[in-house]
């Protein structure tokens, strides 16, 4: 008795153009969610970067300001935020046991150190001064430049900052020791048994006198806020949405209608 043998590859052929229109669906809605979230990480990046400038037109506003003084230089962490980039104007101390070399922070393409050291106020309290930049001997890394630093009353105008730069630490942190990598106001803060404002002054050379007298140099540059690099990140995500878009166009509506042209079966 013959079998009819046509009907199971007839019925499996039946089925390849609903499985081919479900996983084009799929693709679809996958490509979809695809060019919403890159678009919107894209939108986020600029959000971040208005963010940024809103900080930094407000900073460089506090720079315009007058000049604070001890008695009116910040006491607590909230006053000292609302306080960065303020111009300093004070008398005090300095504490040169205390003094700090961070190292491997460069200036003017050559590697040295920041230097810090507290400034004692009249008030008994105390605010970490980042004083300059002094360069490292090139053979012997643990050879202190020379720094001078005066015994008696002194007058310096600064900036305040947050905290001192601070670098990637690889393992655990060696605090012992005037050369650092890093320094935190806590740990200054303890070790020294000072009683530190919640902040950091980068001093600023004295207006008409010769830089360097020191010993140390203050080029600061400008407060990078990252501005540019949220722009990068948001022109690569709307790149990858707008991929996105041409990829679900041209595989989820012209090339099928392209084939579709050229089937003679449709």
């Amino acid at each position: 008795m013959a079998r009819d043998c046509s009907s199971a590859p007839a019925g499996a052929t039946a089925q390849e153009p609903g499985a081919r229109h479900r996983s084009g669906r799929v693709a679809i809605v996958a490509g979809l969610l695809m060019i919403a979230l890159t678009a919107r990480l894209g939108f986020w990046q600029l959000d971040r970067a208005a963010q940024k400038q809103a900080l930094q037109t407000q900073q460089a506003q506090h720079a315009q300001l007058p000049a604070l003084d001890a008695a009116t230089l910040a006491r607590t962490p909230e006053q000292s935020a609302a306080q960065l980039q303020r111009t300093v104007q004070l008398q005090g101390r300095w504490a040169p046991a205390a003094t700090v070399f961070l190292d491997n922070r460069p200036m003017a393409g050559q590697v040295g150190f920041h230097v810090l050291t507290p400034l004692r106020l009249d008030d008994g309290s105390a605010v970490l001064v980042q004083r300059g930049w002094a360069p490292r001997h090139r053979l012997q890394r643990d050879l202190l430049p020379p720094v001078h630093t005066p015994d008696g009353p002194v007058s310096l105008q600064a900036r305040v900052i947050a905290e001192p730069s601070r670098l990637r630490e690889l393992g655990a942190a060696v605090p012992a020791g005037p050369i650092r990598q890093n320094l935190d106001l806590a740990t200054a803060a303890r070790e020294t048994g000072l009683t530190l404002r919640p902040l950091v002054l980068l001093q600023l050379d004295a207006p008409g006198q010769p830089p360097g007298t020191d010993g140390l140099r203050r080029d600061w540059p400008a407060p990078d806020f990252g501005i540019e690099r949220h722009h990068g990140y948001a022109l690569q995500w709307f790149a990858l949405s707008a991929l996105g878009s041409g990829l679900l166009l041209w595989f989820g509506w012209l090339r099928p209608r392209l084939s579709s042209r050229n089937d003679p079966e449709t």
